[in-house]
């Protein structure tokens, strides 16, 4: 394993974990709202330790959002786009989720544009445009990724990881699903959480099977976080990856 980096790729500062000094695999992690971009970098190690041998092939990049909510109070925090805190909270308590689900956040279209800049130099600093990629997010991370894998300028991802997400964009990303069919979506929720509600996690869930996309839902009984077992089962998806032995 390599010592972490931090690079500029597009316009965003990410940190850069190889498990080894030939990386064949590009997986790219995309944080929440109001986290630094150094949060969910550690899971690198997590997933490292869990590849063994395989790890020398994998690339763990964590992009920082670019947006500071340092005006919030929150030095360090960062966000992909501005969140209405107290309106979320009002749909979930009013269990007003088809609003939630049908809503575009205003500034997802920059945010999306962003990462996706930032993946094709990823690719392009690897010297292989076609490495597979396992793309994936926590919370606002997860809405981004699966907004950039379904209207991003990149191919779309051999898996995607959905942590704690929801459902939005709906019609918009509903005319683009067929853009998954090669995909496998795996997909985590506390049934607990009280950030973004479960039901909407299950909701989202059944449209993406609905749509033939191949997705397993793994709930757990927690709140708004990864379980550990969420890390265990996606790094065996990694190492059952097809990759170039060259």
């Amino acid at each position: 394993m390599l010592e972490p980096r931090r690079t500029l790729y597009g316009s965003l500062d990410c940190i850069v974990i190889d498990g080894g000094p030939s990386p064949k695999v590009l997986v790219v992690l995309c944080h929440g709202y109001g986290a630094p971009g150094t949060d969910l970098a550690s899971l690198a190690f997590e997933w490292i330790t869990l590849l063994g041998e395989d790890a020398g092939d994998f690339r763990f990049v964590f992009p920082a959002a670019p947006q500071t909510l340092a005006e919030m109070g929150m030095p360090d925090g960062r966000a992909w786009w501005p969140i209405n805190m107290a309106q979320l909270a009002q749909h979930v308590q009013t269990s007003s989720f088809s609003e939630l689900h049908t809503a575009v956040p205003p500034g997802i279209d920059d945010a999306r544009e962003l990462l996706s800049k930032s993946i094709e130099a990823m690719k392009a600093e690897m010297d292989a445009p076609s490495a597979p990629l396992v793309l994936g997010g926590f919370s606002q991370g997860a809405m981004l990724t699966l907004d950039t894998a379904l209207r991003g300028k990149i191919d779309p991802p051999q898996i995607l990881l959905l942590f704690s997400g929801t459902l939005v964009c709906q019609t918009h990303w509903t005319a683009s699903l067929s853009r998954l069919k090669q995909t496998r979506v795996y997909q985590s929720h506390g049934n607990v959480d009280p950030i973004l509600p479960y039901s909407s996690a299950v909701a989202l869930s059944n449209w993406l099977s609905e749509a033939g996309i191949e997705t397993e839902f793994h709930s757990f009984r927690g709140g708004h976080t990864i379980d550990g077992e969420s890390i265990e089962q996606t790094a065996k998806w990694m190492t059952a990856l097809p990759r170039d032995s060259n």
